[in-house]
C-alpha cells in the first residue's frame, strides 16, 4: 500500500506508535498552522496599513489640490477687474484734466472728447470688449447680438439690420449688451 502525504488542515492519522505521539504530533502540527496563520496575519497586518497610509496621502492630497483651487478661484474673483480697471485709468486721468481746463473752447472740448474716447475704446479692445456695431443693409438681424426695436419698410431684404440705434459689445464671445436696431419688413 502507498503512503498518502499528510493533509494540511489534518495531521496523518496512522504511523503512530502510541497516542502520546500521535498528540505530539498533533501538537506539533496545530503549533506550525499557528505560526504559519499568525505570519499571514501580520503580513496581511501590514498591508493594511499600507493601504490605509496610502489612503490617507491621497486624501491628504486632493483636499490640498481642491483648497489651492479654491484660494486661485476666489483671487481670481477677487483680481478679475484689476487690468481692465487698470486700463480704464488714463481715461478718468484724461477726463479729469479736461475738466480743469476752466477756458476751453468747444474746439478743444471735442478734441479732448475724442482722444479720451479713443483711450476708451483702446482700453475697451485691450481687455477683449469688442462693439457689435452691424452694418446696415448687408448683416442680416441676429437675436443672439441685436435687440429689434422695430421693423421698417425699407429697399433692404427682409430681416435685414436697416439702421443701427446704439452698438451693442461683447466679451469673449459672450454678448454683454446686444446692438438696438430697426429690421427690414417683408416685402
Amino acid at each position: 500500500m502507498s503512503e498518502s502525504k499528510p493533509n494540511q488542515t489534518q495531521p496523518p492519522a496512522t504511523g503512530y506508535q502510541s497516542t502520546e505521539e500521535m498528540i505530539a504530533a498533533q501538537g506539533a502540527y496545530e503549533s506550525d498552522a499557528l505560526s504559519r496563520a499568525q505570519a499571514d496575519l501580520a503580513e496581511l497586518q501590514a498591508k493594511s496599513a499600507e493601504l490605509a497610509d496610502q489612503y490617507l496621502r491621497a486624501k491628504a492630497e486632493a483636499d490640498n489640490a481642491r483648497r489651492r483651487a479654491e484660494d486661485e478661484i476666489s483671487k481670481a474673483r477677487k483680481f478679475a477687474v484689476e487690468a481692465f480697471a487698470e486700463s480704464l485709468l488714463p481715461v478718468a486721468d484724461s477726463l479729469e484734466a479736461g475738466l480743469i481746463i476752466k477756458d476751453a473752447t468747444i474746439d478743444h472740448l471735442r478734441e479732448g472728447a475724442q482722444a479720451t474716447l479713443r483711450q476708451l475704446l483702446a482700453a475697451l479692445e485691450r481687455n477683449k470688449v469688442i462693439p457689435i456695431n452691424p452694418q446696415p443693409g448687408t448683416t442680416k438681424f441676429d437675436p443672439h447680438q441685436h435687440q429689434a426695436i422695430s421693423v421698417v419698410p425699407s429697399e433692404f431684404d427682409a430681416n435685414t439690420v436697416v439702421t443701427v440705434l446704439q452698438k451693442g459689445y461683447a466679451i469673449a464671445d459672450r454678448v454683454l449688451r446686444p446692438a438696438l436696431v430697426t429690421v427690414a419688413a417683408p416685402k
